[in-house]
């Protein structure tokens, strides 16, 4: 009897060996990123999706393909935030983002911005030979709110004495349009996520953000660059898109990120000190353009039109700041956090905007 279960015992020890020496084999050869993470093959990227603040308008340096080529004018450059995201384990950075484009250019369907289809649906290609680990959106500017075009609108009334502050017209409908808002930004969010989840990814296989918008402009600057050789505002109208504008617009951003569940990143304060202008004679500080004129636009007919796109948006400094404080949301475990100047002078991301201002 004692001889069985001798033998017994030992039989089981050589299977439980065994077991142990064929698991071994099977990952030996396999590394922690290949058993997590999204699916599929391909490299494992990181992929920005939206408008101008993200394609990279404004850095001066943009593809040839998308600086007008056959009519595409997404102004994509390789200085463009997505280029600078740090994350564990990413290889590669795709920027899918077009300048111009509002909420309808990321959704799936026939929608085009400067000849080129959906975001979505370019997405859908990219999943097929690409690992997506992270998504970083920014989109909502150019959909009711049309920011671009109030500041363009501000712009003009600095050119009249008599005319009111542009943001007193603004501030009648600023919330209504920012509300109608919403719900598109979140639809949008929803069709990337769906495009994710048909390529086989779970939910937790992959980090989306959605990041508000830095004020561009704001009221700290020298007098003698209140003109065309800078920002040509009116100090009420830069008061209000600082303090009034960007900080609405992200109220509304959170509340649709927050829609379609997503991680949510405030750039509603991240420029302060920072704005087009803000550095007097030193621009080296600025982290957006001032007025800016692309002269030899001026001498064809089918790019005049676009010779002052690069102003008032991210500059290649700007880009490199908000990519810093992305990088180091992504590798965080917080739902939502506000980019704001840390003590050595650049931007992290703090766990409430309100607490810091009081908002």
């Amino acid at each position: 009897m004692a001889r069985s279960r001798w033998w017994l015992g030992a039989c089981a020890l050589a299977g439980v060996v065994l077991l142990v020496a064929v698991f071994a084999l099977m990952t030996a050869d396999r590394q922690p990123d290949d058993l997590t993470g999204p699916p599929g093959r391909g490299p494992l990227t990181v992929v920005s999706i939206g408008d101008s603040t993200v394609s990279g308008e404004g850095t001066g340096d943009y593809t040839a393909a998308t600086d007008g080529t056959d009519g595409n004018w997404c102004h994509r450059s390789p200085r463009a935030l997505v280029n600078h995201i740090e994350l564990r384990g990413v290889t590669e950075h795709v920027n899918l983002a077009c300048s111009g484009a509002a909420s309808k250019h990321i959704r799936l369907g026939d929608e085009k911005q400067w000849t080129e289809p959906s975001q979505a649906q370019q997405l859908r290609e990219l999943v097929t030979d690409h690992r997506v680990a992270a998504v970083v959106v920014g989109i909502g500017a150019n959909d009711e709110p049309q920011f671009s075009r109030l500041i363009s609108q501000c712009f003009t009334a600095w050119f009249s004495d008599e005319a009111a502050p542009c943001n007193e017209n603004i501030r009648s409908d600023w919330q209504q349009r920012i509300d109608t808002m919403v719900p598109k930004v979140a639809r949008a969010l929803n069709d990337i996520q769906t495009v994710l989840r048909e390529a086989g990814y779970q939910r937790d296989d992959y980090q989306l953000v959605l990041q508000s918008y830095a004020s561009p402009i704001g009221p700290d600057m020298p007098e003698s660059l209140r003109n065309l050789d800078g920002c040509p505002f009116r100090k009420a109208d830069l008061r209000w898109v600082r303090d009034t504008g960007a900080v609405d617009l992200a109220a509304g951003l959170r509340r649709a990120a927050q829609q379609a569940g997503a991680r949510f990143l405030d750039l509603s304060r991240a420029a302060l000190g920072h704005e087009a202008c803000s550095g007097g004679d030193d621009k080296n500080s600025e982290w957006f353009t001032r007025f800016t004129v692309r002269w030899s636009d001026l001498e064809h007919t089918d790019r005049a039109s676009h010779a002052i796109q690069e102003s008032f948006h991210p500059n290649a400094r700007g880009h490199r700041q908000f990519a810093r404080c992305l990088s180091e949301f992504l590798a965080s475990t917080e739902d939502s956090a506000a980019c704001l100047s840390g003590d050595d002078g650049n931007l992290h991301p703090a766990a409430s905007v309100r607490a810091e201002h009081g908002r």
